[in-house]
Parts: C-alpha cells; sequence; structure tokens
C-alpha cells in the first residue's frame, strides 16, 4: 500500500470567503495544466479536513459521526502515480487504492460526461450510511446527504479561491463507481466532482 503525506494546508489567504462565493461557477471546460499536492492538499482539507483536537472536521455531522470518504481518480497531478486514492483526514495522507489512470472508466459511469474523463483529478465523495442511521434511524439518511452538500461545497469554494474550476455530478451508476474505487457494500458514491485549472 503506497502512502503520500501532503504538504500542511493553508488556514489564511487575501481571497475572502464572499469573493469564493461570488466567483463560483460549474465549470466543464479544463486546460491541459496538471495540479499539484499542495492544492490536492487544500482541497482535501477543506472537504474533510481535521480542524479541531478532538477531531472536528471543516464539514458540519450529525452527531460528529463523519459517516463520509473522500476518493479521487488522477490522471495528472504533479508528484504522484496516477490512480485512485483515498484520503485519510486524520494523518493528512492520501492512499493509493488502485494504479492506474481511470478517469476513463469512471467517464463511462457517468454517462459519458467529458469533463469527468478530461478533468487532471476527480473528487469522488461516498456516504456509509450505517455511521448515522446506527444513531438516528432512518432521519440519519438525511443527514448523510445534508452533510455530502456540505463537504462539497466547501471543496468547490476552496478551489474557486485557488483559481481551479469544478463541476459537481450526480448522474451516475452507483455500482460501476463503487467497483472503481473498489469500496464496500455498505459504501455508496453520492458526488462526483471533477476539478482543474480553467483554460
Amino acid at each position: 500500500m503506497d502512502i503520500f503525506s501532503l504538504p500542511e494546508p493553508v488556514f489564511d489567504s487575501s481571497f475572502s470567503v464572499e469573493k469564493a462565493i461570488l466567483r463560483r461557477r460549474s465549470v466543464r471546460v479544463f486546460s491541459n495544466s496538471p495540479l499539484n499536492l499542495s492544492e490536492i492538499s487544500q482541497l482535501l482539507w477543506a472537504c474533510q479536513g481535521i480542524t479541531h483536537f478532538e477531531g472536528f472536521r471543516t464539514a458540519p455531522s450529525a452527531g460528529a459521526l463523519y459517516p463520509l470518504e473522500v476518493y479521487f481518480s488522477t490522471g495528472n497531478i504533479k508528484g504522484i502515480p496516477d490512480g485512485i486514492y483515498r484520503y485519510d483526514p486524520f494523518k493528512h495522507q492520501i492512499i493509493l487504492i488502485k494504479y492506474g489512470d481511470l478517469r476513463y472508466m469512471l467517464y463511462n459511469a457517468s454517462l459519458n460526461q467529458e469533463w469527468v474523463r478530461d478533468a487532471p483529478v476527480c473528487f469522488i465523495i461516498t456516504g456509509v450510511y450505517d455511521r448515522t442511521t446506527g444513531k438516528y434511524g432512518s432521519r440519519g439518511i438525511r443527514y448523510v446527504d445534508m452533510e455530502a452538500g456540505h463537504a462539497a461545497q466547501n471543496l468547490c469554494l476552496q478551489a474557486t479561491a485557488l483559481e481551479i474550476g469544478t463541476v459537481t455530478v450526480g448522474a451516475f451508476f452507483d455500482s460501476q463507481v463503487q467497483q472503481i474505487l473498489g469500496a464496500p457494500e455498505n459504501e455508496f458514491p453520492l458526488y462526483l466532482i471533477p476539478a482543474g485549472k480553467v483554460r
């Protein structure tokens, strides 16, 4: 198992939250420029990073149960091989799950949406509903879906501040994405988020 440490995230910048909200748009055409590990680090931290010594994260979670997992598929990031990676927020590192550029498989699984194939990286947010429904019953399903929205918006706003374009994708075959990720049966894909430099 290959593990890559990530650069420390930055906690302050001259790009305001207000400006990020103003400028955030769905981007479906990306340049060929690669992203770097510092950018990936910042995006992953914004999505699900640890912000408190008790393990609290950047996105709110019902009961602090944290049912989300974050992966990404890459074919164009400086410093790491192409593959599928899973984010470990506790150690702020990424774990290589599968070697190779699998963006084309995600493209097929997402009804041939070109931006999934063409972006340098595609983030995948999954949910393990059992972590939340175990405490909150069927209402926990709603809580997990809400949390995925919080995490995705954090990622998109952080990307905007880094001058990286994103688009959120919800149309895909769940079982195919699960298979590509090698995710367990109780872990369901909720979002694909292609990201890259804007042309």
